[in-house]
C-alpha cells in the first residue's frame, strides 16, 4: 500500500494531508467533504488537483486542517493535495505545475500601521 504525505499552507492556515490508496473518500477533520465545505466553488476548487491528476477515484485523503476561514483552509487543502500527490506520483509535476497548484500563494493580510485606521486607510483630511 503506497502512502504519501503533504503539508499545505494559505494565509494563516495550514493543512496535512495524508494520500493512500483506495477508492476516494475525503476526510477533513474527521468530517466528510460535503459536510465541511458547502460551497460549490470550493468544493470543486479543492477536487482540481485530483481530477487533473485523474487519480480522484484511486486515493483517499485524511486531512487536518486549522487557522483562517473558509476560503484560506481550502486553499491550504489544495496546497497539500498537490505536494501529496507530487510525492505520491513524481511524474505529475508539470501537469500540476501547469495548472498552478504547486505555487505556493503568498499574499497575506497586510499590518495595521501606526496613526492609520487599517492597513492603507487614513482618517479623512479635513481643509478647515
Amino acid at each position: 500500500m503506497h502512502k504519501s504525505y503533504g503539508t499545505g499552507r494559505r494565509k494563516t492556515s495550514s493543512a496535512r494531508v495524508y494520500l493512500n490508496e483506495g477508492t476516494g473518500t475525503i476526510k477533513i477533520n474527521s468530517r466528510k467533504l460535503d459536510d465541511f465545505i458547502k460551497s460549490k466553488s470550493l468544493r470543486s476548487y479543492l477536487m482540481a488537483p485530483l481530477e487533473k491528476s485523474q487519480l480522484d477515484k484511486k486515493v483517499d485523503l485524511k486531512i487536518t486542517v486549522s487557522g483562517g476561514g473558509q476560503s484560506g483552509q481550502v486553499g491550504a487543502i489544495v496546497h497539500g493535495v498537490t505536494r501529496a500527490l507530487i510525492k505520491y506520483q513524481n511524474d505529475l509535476l508539470p501537469i500540476l505545475r501547469r495548472e498552478g497548484f504547486v505555487t505556493r500563494d503568498a499574499r497575506k493580510v497586510e499590518r495595521k500601521k501606526v496613526g492609520l485606521r487599517k492597513a492603507r486607510k487614513a482618517t479623512q483630511f479635513s481643509k478647515r
